[in-house]
């Protein structure tokens, strides 16, 4: 999936991409906040993360900042689903391009795709508590804490840490029952 917002591109990445997606997230402040990335990040794992294939309902693209000259590579974004769980909006965003609204600006770009494209009634997401700045780009995207702080698995800790998770209503229940029995008919 692609999309484009007023300040930037979100596409799906390319083996061509490993340099600067490597450069970007190479750094222990980034890492130590994602639930998969390892710690020290390679160029290697650059590689794997590109190579990895998802399909339609879990896309992962890199955002690239579009002002100024050419597009740069500046973070990620997508929605996975681990197994029996619900579907889950993640990103991060290189140190540099920190508080300039860029994850909120590309979140609100991948919640309306999982809405509109994928009709996916629910989102989850969440962080760690040790940083709250996620938390506050989850609230302006309309998820709401649910009230819970569970343990995950940091790759990059190398450690459980809590995670503080929400969630975000796409559509009513009752609105995608309705489609549902309009369309079985």
């Amino acid at each position: 999936m692609f999309a484009r917002t007023e300040r930037l591109l979100l596409r799906p990445g390319w083996v061509q991409d490993a340099p600067a997606l490597h450069r970007v997230l190479a750094e222990e402040a980034i890492v130590r906040n994602l639930a998969t990335a390892p710690w020290p990040y390679r160029y290697e794992d650059a590689e794997a993360f590109l190579a990895t294939e998802r399909g339609p309902e879990n896309p992962v693209m890199l955002v690239f900042l579009r002002e100024a000259g050419a597009p740069r590579l500046i973070g990620t974004i997508g929605l996975s689903r681990r197994p029996g769980e619900e579907v889950e909006l993640g990103y991060w965003i290189g140190r540099h391009w920190w508080n300039r609204g860029f994850a909120t600006e590309a979140g609100r770009a991948v919640v309306a795709m999982a809405r509109d494209s994928l009709r996916l009634p629910r989102l989850a997401a969440g962080h760690f508590i040790d940083n709250p700045a996620s938390g506050r780009v989850l609230e302006k995207l309309g998820f709401a804490p649910t009230g819970e702080v569970v343990p995950r698995f940091s790759v990059g800790r190398g450690m459980v840490a809590p995670c503080r998770t929400y969630g975000l209503t796409l559509r009513e229940e009752a609105e995608g029952k309705a489609e549902e029995a309009a369309m079985a008919a």
